[in-house]
């Protein structure tokens, strides 16, 4: 069994984009052949007085996995109408890392379709230049091991681009009516779509196998956020409307959204923090067209989004200052060395990915914390911390230097930061972790050095020190798995180590499991029923690989004697199941588990089994999984 490096996230982030963009198109027609991207100018605009329209709001996430940056460009997508009318958006092609959407969900359209009941969506991507980094040490993965599942050969040009077509469910399909909203939500999942081999050593290779599938309930475990010029604000109403524009952008508009605001909304408007009433106030002068971020969720019962954060002007990342984002390894005075760092750059326009990038502040960086009023320093910034900081950045002069950031006149915004480890010692207001990871990197990554208020209280992996923030109780006993979300404890000011908004019971977290053979395999169910599958123990053990994942333990289900049962998880609001077929790259979404075990014993007995992977509880004494969340890939 390899490591459970083999699969990763919600690429289906890469559906939803394209989502966005289709849904801006109010007119339509034409249609797109397999694998062939439209023409530009072949695309319809939308105003927003279609008068036989609706408003299909569209979000997209990513869910946590191996790859640090996974950037790819889309191209195209389609959705067609069950009279046939195919609504076809072709925006300039947009380059997007779906490894920055792990905690987010993106809105990506609020844009106006014509009315009517959509059946199916067909997305087109293309892996030429594509950027994949897989979190395993390496630097990347050469283009010419980016291969397409289908076919056995490299993803590079002419045969660059993937065409995905999915069929909803028929009791899971999008309905637009004139004047509502509508939701869409469609899951590229990253993890079931690609196969990463050997997963720690070079070079490495990725195998793409593209799985989607699609909901008309937007994910509420996730925060969304949503990008665009600023339109207007309403200080009575205390909201403010923009113009959705997913991504990193630079022009095109995919609706209006409104946007509402409480008296604990904390905003960041041109390096200046608010709060409340007087960040609105501020949000107001600003001038139709400046660029605005927020964060906040979704009411699915108002249909209405609430920012709790708000990003505007200088203070969004890439607006007048190159950008960098990624986790501080080691500081040395105002010195950050900076790792994984995904960057935005505004002259030449575009995003690259730097496995080590030098960062320098001073006295004059501006420095804000998401989330979060208050004044911040430098000395905020320290090792551990994930942050998104603005400068002006400088490529390596040479294959052995590093690219630098000069953030000595721009800002660095702290970021809320993940640590994970086990617990060594749980207390009512501080836990003592041994330390795992910070940010999906391993401790060891970590030089601590200046962290603590003298050299031997600087932080330690063996012993690293949590606070939870008042009213946060930790339910964790000594020696469990331990998960906490937050920020970084100054520079020189430990301990404790790390100040915790969050902290995450793995009780209650679902498990992730992949099931893979490379070769296919013909039955590996012994049972199939309306109630449950079950994988025998025979299929288990003869499997590429196999692994059950939860927070960051993983455990190998090819030592249950019994097989892996899989069941319908009765308690879930949304659940997925997805058939892909490979060599075409069609997929079918169901929403009820009896209507997809039908179709997969329709499938099976004239194609072999190429990979199932699957998410819910899972009880390890009766290797069971309560699965709202299952995609098998056939090999048809």
């Amino acid at each position: 069994m390899s490591n459970v490096n083999q699969f990763q996230r919600r690429l289906l982030s890469m559906l939803l984009i394209t989502s966005a963009a289709l849904l801006t198109a109010c007119g339509g027609g034409g249609s797109m052949g397999s694998g062939t991207a439209a023409s530009s100018s072949s695309t319809t605009s939308t105003s927003q007085s279609c008068s036989n329209c609706g408003t299909a709001l569209v979000s997209l996430t990513d869910a946590p996995g191996d790859f640090v940056n996974y950037i790819v460009n889309v191209v195209s997508l389609q959705l067609t109408r069950s009279d046939g009318t195919v609504v076809q958006t072709v925006p300039a092609s947009t380059q997007v890392d779906f490894a920055q959407l792990v905690n987010l969900s993106e809105i990506i359209s609020a844009g106006l379709i014509p009315s009517g009941r959509y059946v199916s969506a067909k997305i087109t991507l293309d892996y030429s230049g594509a950027t994949i980094v897989v979190n395993n040490g390496t630097t990347g993965v050469p283009i010419t091991n980016i291969i397409n599942g289908a076919t056995g050969k490299p993803l590079v040009s002419p045969n660059s681009q993937v065409t995905l077509t999915l069929t909803l469910d028929s009791n899971n399909q999008l309905f637009v009516t004139q004047g509502a909203i509508a939701n869409l939500a469609l899951d590229f999942n990253l993890a079931a779509s690609n196969t990463i081999t050997p997963s720690d050593a070079a070079p490495t290779t990725v195998t793409v196998n593209p799985v989607l599938s699609g909901s008309l309930v937007p994910d509420a475990s996730k925060q969304l956020w949503v990008r665009g010029p600023f339109v207007s604000a309403d200080t009575m109403t205390s909201s403010f409307i923009i113009n959705v524009r997913p991504f990193f952008n630079s022009s095109g508009t995919f609706g209006q959204l409104t946007v509402g605001t409480t008296t604990t909304t904390t905003y960041s408007i041109n390096g200046t923090s608010y709060t409340g009433s007087a960040g609105l106030t501020e949000l107001a002068t600003l001038t139709a067209g400046t660029m605005i971020v927020a964060y906040g969720t979704w009411d699915t019962t108002s249909k209405s989004f609430t920012a709790s954060n708000v990003l505007a002007g200088s203070s969004v990342p890439g607006v007048d200052h190159d950008s960098l984002s990624g986790t501080v390894v080691a500081r040395s005075g105002n010195t950050l060395t900076v790792a994984n760092g995904f960057c935005e750059r505004m002259q030449p326009a575009g995003m690259a990915f730097y496995k080590r990038t030098t960062v320098t502040v001073d006295s004059a960086t501006t420095v804000t914390e998401q989330g979060q009023s208050g004044s911040f320093t430098i000395a905020d910034i320290s090792v551990g911390q994930h942050i998104q900081a603005m400068g002006a950045f400088s490529a390596a002069s040479s294959s052995s230097s590093t690219p630098t950031l000069d953030a000595t006149a721009g800002s660095v915004q702290l970021v809320p930061t993940t640590v994970s480890g086990s617990v060594g010692m749980p207390a009512t207001s501080t836990v003592t972790l041994n330390l795992q990871s910070i940010d999906g990197f391993a401790a060891s990554a970590f030089n601590f050095a200046g962290t603590g208020t003298t050299s031997a209280q600087d932080a330690t992996a063996s012993a690293y020190t949590v606070a939870l923030m008042p009213g946060l109780t930790s339910p964790l006993s000594a020696n469990s798995p331990a998960q906490f979300i937050g920020f970084v404890a100054p520079f020189g000011a430990a301990p404790p180590d790390f100040n915790a908004m969050t902290s995450v019971s793995y009780a209650n977290t679902s498990a992730q499991l992949w099931v893979s053979w490379m070769a296919g395999y013909a039955m590996p169910f012994t049972t199939l029923s309306s109630t449950e599958l079950v994988i025998g123990s025979t299929a288990l053990k003869a499997s590429t690989q196999e692994v059950i994942r939860i927070g960051f333990e993983t455990s190998n289900p090819s030592t249950l004697a019994g097989g892996l049962t899989i069941q319908p998880d009765m308690s879930a609001t949304n659940s997925y199941f997805v058939i892909g077929h490979i060599t075409s790259w069609k997929l079918e979404s169901f929403t009820t588990f009896g209507d997809f075990i039908a179709a997969l014993m329709t499938d099976l007995g004239t194609t072999d089994v190429i990979q199932l992977s699957a998410r819910g509880p899972y009880t390890a004494t009766t290797g069971m999984l309560s699965a709202d969340d299952i995609e098998v890939l056939l090999n048809d």
